[in-house]
């Protein structure tokens, strides 16, 4: 009789270390790369370790080195006619003989026409420097009062991100709260929730925060309060809306018939299903409370300068924008990206984190 030999069963196979490596790369090009390296740049970075990278003082500046542009602007020159008194309609061909004489004298100016003897007289035409050049010394140049652009940027990165942070963990814990109580205790108690909600967002944002900070006074924490005041509603509808989904699944039924609290049921059953819309809320949040806050300083109702403010940096550069445009761009382009990256991160997290989304 013939030996019947039975095959010997498969090891399971083991993933190879080259397929392991290209599930991470998959899953790094997944990822909003771009929005991510802004935000860690522009934003992150700036703000754990500006102490460490910011190239001059925020706070200190050299009058002398006042409104340098950036490194790649070069330097120009003007020639003016000399006139008795310059008017104000010519400005472009004419300089007043005082201030002329003043230029030569301090060196500032050449003639190119005239000077006999040194002396500078009507009719005569002078060549000086318009604008200085700008050097690596100070990458983004300087505002008004010689302080570095750059160093000013990566310190209001800070500021940012903490006002950001503390407004968002303060109004979006108290509308999460208020949200979930509403729709778990329902009747009244989510009538006047609901109609307090409805007060608050029917009142202009920009106007009710000025008012506020009328009535308590400008500062830092301040700013916080006001945001975070202004916050709490958005989350308390949109989180209401999914908690009263929650509230209508059948493990919130078996809870109550275990016998549990109805503080344990919002907590350990209806907040953990409500995390990924918080989560999602807050990082499209964080643009909105950068605009907020920088807002409030450009109309001195927020930061109060010296503090490197964005919103600062760009109310001090407004007055200069045609001669000195370098102080008002470049905090414009921080606040403009930041705000974009961050909207861009959280539509991508709400595309992975809403169960709805995911197979689409």
């Amino acid at each position: 009789m013939a030996a019947v030999t039975t095959p010997d069963l498969a090891a399971p196979a083991t993933p190879r270390p080259s397929s392991r490596i290209g599930d991470g790369f998959r899953a790094i090009r997944q990822l909003p790369l771009i929005p991510i390296a802004v935000l860690i740049v522009l934003l992150v970075v700036p703000a754990m370790f500006a102490n460490q990278l910011a190239p001059h003082s925020h706070r200190i500046g050299t009058l002398n080195d006042a409104k340098l542009p950036p490194f790649w602007v070069s330097e120009s020159f003007e020639e003016r006619t000399v006139v008795q008194r310059a008017d104000r309609g010519r400005l472009d061909v004419e300089i007043g003989l005082t201030n002329a004489r003043r230029k030569i004298e301090r060196g500032e100016a050449s003639f190119l026409t005239g000077g006999e003897g040194g002396d500078v007289n009507v009719g005569d035409t002078i060549r000086f420097q318009a604008q200085q050049g700008g050097s690596m010394n100070y990458p983004l140049g300087t505002d008004k009062q010689g302080r570095d652009i750059l160093s000013r940027i990566m310190h209001g990165a800070r500021v940012s991100l903490l006002v950001s942070g503390l407004a968002i963990l303060l109004g979006g814990g108290l509308g999460t709260l208020l949200g979930m109580l509403a729709a778990y205790r329902g009747g009244k108690t989510d009538s006047i929730i609901m109609r307090i909600v409805d007060i608050k967002l029917a009142f202009p944002t920009i106007l009710l925060a000025l008012v506020l900070v009328a009535a308590i006074g400008a500062g830092f924490a301040t700013v916080i309060v006001v945001i975070a005041v202004l916050l709490w509603a958005r989350y308390a509808r949109v989180v209401r809306g999914e908690a009263l989904a929650i509230k209508q699944q059948d493990f919130i039924d078996r809870a109550r018939v275990s016998g549990a609290s109805n503080s344990r049921i919002m907590m350990r059953h209806i907040f953990p299903n409500l995390v990924n819309t918080v989560v999602v809320l807050a990082t499209l949040e964080v643009g909105h409370v950068i605009i907020l806050e920088s807002t409030l300083s450009f109309l001195g109702a927020g930061i109060p300068a010296p503090t490197p403010a964005w919103g600062v940096m760009v109310a001090d550069g407004r007055d200069l924008i045609t001669t000195a445009w370098w102080i008002f761009l470049f905090p414009c382009l921080a606040i403009v990206l930041t705000v974009l990256s961050m909207n861009l991160l959280g539509d991508w997290l709400r595309d992975k984190l809403d169960p709805k989304l995911r197979n689409i």
